[in-house]
């Protein structure tokens, strides 16, 4: 008996973590998903989860790329996943970074990005799982209640350097 009628999510962080962490990856030709983690989400859905990718993306801010690059990479990177049978629900990005834009809630380690899905989602925050390659990332899952917070590099038998 389910006790409520609230949904299971993965949050996952993008870069470092869905990607090969390289400095602000924009490009399509500079993307390349980090080995197994199509099955790792696959598994995922597979046991009724949403998926939700949570990504910082103060590369905007700093002017180094457009919103519209970021949605132009974002937009390719969800089409990888469906044709491996993979449905993102949503991407959530941060454009923001302190020094340039000023504090915001949804830049990680805060977890606006989160409570945002949590909300629009019907999410169950305890049963929901996150997982990043860095402390802003677990910290931001943490602080938004999620039961389990995983470092990606526990999860994948791989060298992400």
């Amino acid at each position: 008996m389910i006790a409520n009628n609230k949904n299971k999510a993965l949050f996952i962080d993008r870069d470092g973590t869905i990607n090969v962490e390289k400095n602000y990856v924009v490009q399509i030709e500079d993307f390349e998903f980090i080995p197994g983690i199509f099955e790792l989400l696959k598994s995922y859905q597979n046991k009724g989860y949403l998926l939700f990718i949570i990504t910082n993306q103060s590369g905007i801010a700093r002017q180094y790329y457009s919103e519209n690059d970021f949605f132009r990479l974002n937009n390719w990177m969800i089409r990888q996943f469906q044709k491996q049978g993979i449905e993102i629900t949503k991407v959530y990005h941060c454009p923001h970074h302190p020094e340039i834009t000023g504090k915001c809630k949804c830049r990680k380690p805060e977890p606006g990005m989160i409570l945002q899905a949590i909300e629009e989602f019907n999410i169950d925050p305890v049963n929901s799982v996150l997982i990043g390659d860095k402390k802003r990332d677990i910290l931001a899952g943490e602080k938004a209640g999620i039961g389990k917070n995983l470092y990606i590099q526990n999860l994948l038998q791989t060298d992400l350097s």
